[in-house]
């Protein structure tokens, strides 16, 4: 790693209460003027002020301390690189109140961060242009100059100056709406003071839009805006929304502190959403939905985001990290707590399931690497914070969160999360603080615990034996540190504090005993469990750890998973340690692959899910040997019988799971080329085209992928037609999204050209790359000279944020060759990008491993895949 720039935070001797800010932003010319008043409290005598700006030039500045006379800045002294400015003064501002007062002007830039415009197509085809922000981690101060850290929070008197056509809107309500002096197309709306907030939570949306509002039932406003024309879409997260907020009312016991709640829909937008304090913004896809076009998934995903942001208007908004270190207890904390919500929403969506799947596994394989990092990471300059915006943050994040909760019991989880909102309301604290509270809640040794899980990277594999003795079962329960190149056996092998839950064949649901793993290795004396009986540990899936039971534990659990008696997270935790043991070459896959045998009766939707993300990383590894063919037909032998079971059409009866377990069976058993899945696809995909039968949303995708996988340049070309009249945004991306999947050369290229075109929305480029790189050994190499060959172009599109980590992960974290390591590090050695280090350290690390994989195990996987086809003898 490059040496770390010395970073120092900005001095203290001068700190804002109040920032009283007017904008006035030209959608024409792309600028912004600003007048600045705060009010400040010098701390300590001083003749500068140190504050950070970045991309805006100062006009005049100008100090009038309280009763006193006015005191003209005579310098501004850059610091570009830190993004400081300096005002230097005649003489020393003396200890008490003043105002500084900052005339400014900046551009409304097309980066996605800070004060930028986002390009529209109105109703009536033109393009236009609306102003809007993306201030977290450190962009605020694109927009004005300010204070721009977490923990130095003030008021906010913000005033927009606007055409009287265009929407304007900010954190808090509108208190006067008056017309421009000197402009009668501009009018000035000022809005009401803000609570006590950071700078990174500010927020301003100047534009057109319409919008669906309704009350909370404890009376908050909370209107949904969209795109001009399509209010109709806003309903579906206005209902999310207005069950959500009563819900964490409840949950934490504090009222929500504003008097209404903003969710707006912006064309093009980086991150999925931001949960700017009162006026959330959102990518459309994250918030819009169409009853006829939009499909399970996305409602699905609605509804998480929208609880996600919702969850931080008082974890993160109301108490806020004190430095970005603790970001992932915003984020960890919110993404937890998402699932709790929409399962309190939608309790037939079986969320916690799914969590599992999509979280906590993510989030394990993540773990494991070498270059993964610790939940909590010292971050000092600005450009380190982006990279932390990760999988560890969010996803291990929630996870341990999940199991702490598990092991506190939620009643004394709220009792703790109350008190520490109260304690620290309109303040910042740390992780350290809520530790403190949630220990006076439970009585338990909360700090000790955590800290293992959140201070050091990585997590334990526990190995069990048993034995029988009478009627008991000794356990002999033992941890060291899994790692993805296998197991961990150096001398200082670091260890957690694990709690561990275990249950048995006589009440799979019931937990028979906890225990707190404290150190390396104990023995569990289990009373009356007969010999007939299995042991299963980590019911519920919860404990952040991976399971290495002995062979005979193993044998025993099997039918568990034929008979269903395991609970389905159980079946799917079981399946997913395996596959990742396999990787890790401490068993054979094909061990792997005869316990995938063992689903033929699966029924549900997310064991599914997570055993088909499995075979697409064997199928994706196995394209780089001869008998690919053999692993698509495996998946074919696997998803038939399912197949068979759903069909196409959803039946009376039906509910969101099926229809994602639909969706995903036949989008698997036409991508890997079953005959009768690819005939009934082209059949309704031809019908959707003509107009003689619109697919229905859910069966859209599926369909897409397999006609483009074994389709041509027609096919191509008629997916780019509909991608051209798709009028709404999910359907655009769900079309980008599986582009990739067309399989001769030429074509692979014109998809990668397209995906770089003004037709694809900037932050959707990373998902067409993505897709192509995804689909076949073909597509990976040549996404990779693609994104090679227009690396300036891309890298100056998303300007080191964390769209350049995802694309890089995309792109090349499929290749299996040694030499292919070598070439990645040394590309960006040559073409740093600071912000995606650590990606690519993740990135080459995973291509190793897939190389040794493929040639420790190759061969055995072949002979398995040929002999279960042979006759018997």
């Amino acid at each position: 790693m490059p040496e770390r720039r010395p970073f120092v935070r900005l001095p203290t001797d001068v700190y804002p209460v109040n920032y009283g800010l007017s904008l006035k932003p030209d959608l024409i010319d792309f600028t912004f003027e600003g007048k600045l008043e705060a009010l400040v409290e010098v701390t300590q005598a001083t003749n500068q002020i140190v504050m950070n700006c970045a991309d805006i030039d100062i006009i005049t500045a100008s100090f009038v301390p309280q009763g006193g006379e006015e005191i003209n800045a005579t310098g501004f002294n850059y610091q570009n690189e830190d993004e400081k400015v300096t005002l230097s003064f005649p003489s020393a501002l003396q200890k008490g109140f003043g105002t500084l007062k900052i005339d400014f002007v900046g551009e409304l830039n097309d980066k996605m961060k800070g004060f930028y415009r986002s390009k529209y197509t109105s109703p009536t085809g033109e393009i236009r242009y609306a102003a809007v922000t993306q201030f977290e981690a450190t962009d605020a101060r694109r927009a004005f100059p300010c204070w721009d850290e977490p923990a130095i929070k003030a008021t906010f008197d913000i005033t927009l100056i606007v055409p009287k056509d265009r929407v304007a809107l900010s954190n808090m309500n509108v208190i006067d709406r008056k017309p421009h002096p000197d402009d009668e197309n501009l009018v000035e709306v000022k809005f009401a003071t803000t609570p006590i907030m950071s700078t990174y939570l500010v927020a301003f949306v100047i534009g057109e839009y319409d919008y669906v509002e309704s009350q909370s039932s404890d009376g908050v406003m909370v209107r949904v805006y969209t795109p001009v024309g399509k209010a109709e879409q806003g309903k579906f997260a206005l209902e999310v929304a207005t069950k959500t907020l009563p819900f964490y009312n409840d949950y934490f016991s504090v009222p929500y502190p504003l008097p209404k709640i903003d969710l707006i829909a912006i064309a093009d937008f980086a991150a999925g959403a931001m949960e700017n304090w009162g006026l959330v913004t959102y990518r459309e896809t994250a918030l819009l939905i169409d009853p006829k076009n939009s499909c399970s998934s996305s409602r699905q995903w609605v509804a998480l985001v929208v609880g996600h942001e919702l969850a931080h208007q008082w974890f993160g908004n109301l108490v806020t990290m004190e430095w970005w270190t603790h970001l992932w207890l915003n984020e960890g904390f919110a993404s937890w707590i998402e699932y709790l919500c929409v399962d309190h929403c939608f309790p037939e969506y079986d969320i916690w399931t799914q969590f599992v799947s999509a979280d906590y596994t993510r989030a394990l394989d993540l773990d494991a690497l070498d270059s993964s990092h610790p939940i909590e990471v010292n971050v000092g300059h600005p450009s380190e914070v982006d990279e932390i915006f990760d999988a560890i943050s969010y996803s291990k994040g929630a996870s341990v969160i999940r199991m702490l909760h598990n092991y506190i019991g939620d009643e004394d989880f709220r009792k703790g999360m109350n008190a520490y909102l109260l304690k620290f309301q309109h303040k910042n604290a740390s992780t350290e603080d809520l530790w403190d509270c949630l220990e006076q809640a439970s009585g338990k040794p909360i700090a000790a615990v955590m800290g293992s899980w959140t201070k050091q990277m990585g997590f334990p594999i526990i190995a069990v034996d048993q034995e029988q003795q009478g009627d008991d079962r000794i356990l002999k329960i033992s941890q060291k540190k899994f790692c993805a190149s296998g197991p961990h056996n150096e001398e200082n092998c670091p260890s957690w504090m694990v709690p561990i839950s275990i249950c048995t064949s006589e009440d799979p649901k019931c937990t028979k005993l906890k225990v707190l793993l404290d150190r390396q290795e104990t023995t569990i004396t289990l009373n009356s469990v007969g010999p007939d009986q299995w042991i299963k540990i980590n019911p519920g899936t919860v404990g952040f750890y991976r399971i290495q039971y002995s062979s005979s534990m193993l044998e025993s659990l099997l039918p568990g998973i034929r008979d269903l008696s395991l609970q389905p997270v159980d079946r799917l935790g079981l399946q997913n340690d395996l596959f990742s043991l396999s990787r890790a070459g401490m068993i054979s896959t094909v061990e792997v692959l005869k316990l995938m045998e063992a689903f033929l009766n699966e029924p549900n939707y997310t064991v599914w899910s997570d055993l088909s993300c499995n075979l697409g990383v064997l199928s994706s590894l196995l394209s780089h040997t001869d008998f690919h063919e053999e692993i698509q037909e495996f998946i074919r032998d696997l998803f038939t019988p399912i197949g068979l079971k759903l069909g196409w059409d959803s039946k009376p009866g039906e509910g969101h799971l099926d229809a994602l377990l639909r969706s995903l069976v036949l989008g698997k058993l036409g991508k890997a080329g079953h005959k009768p899945t690819l005939e009934e696809a082209r059949r309704r995909f031809k019908d959707h085209v003509d107009g003689k039968q619109v697919l229905p949303a859910d069966l859209r995708s599926p369909v897409y992928l397999t006609v483009l996988k074994h389709g041509d340049s027609a096919t191509l070309d008629t997916m780019l037609k509909l991608h051209k009249q798709a009028d709404m945004q999910e359907e655009k991306n769900r079309i980008e999204r599986v582009l990739g999947a067309i399989s001769a050369p030429d074509l692979i290229q014109k998809v990668l050209n397209f995906a770089l075109s003004e037709d694809v929305r900037p932050q959707d480029t990373v998902s067409v790359i993505g897709g192509v790189a995804g689909s076949s050994k073909q597509g990976r190499k040549a996404a990779w000279k693609f994104v090679k060959d227009n690396w300036e172009e891309l890298y100056n599109r998303y300007q080191g944020g964390f769209l350049i980590s995802r694309l890089i992960k995309l792109t090349v974290d499929g290749f299996a060759i040694d030499k292919m390591a070598v070439e990645v590090k040394s590309f960006f050695e040559s073409h740093p990008a600071p912000a995606a280090e650590r990606t690519v350290q993740q990135c080459c690390e995973n291509i190793l491993l897939n190389a040794t994989w493929l040639k420790r195990d190759a061969e055995d996987i072949h002979q398995y895949l040929l002999q279960r086809k042979a006759p018997p003898v």
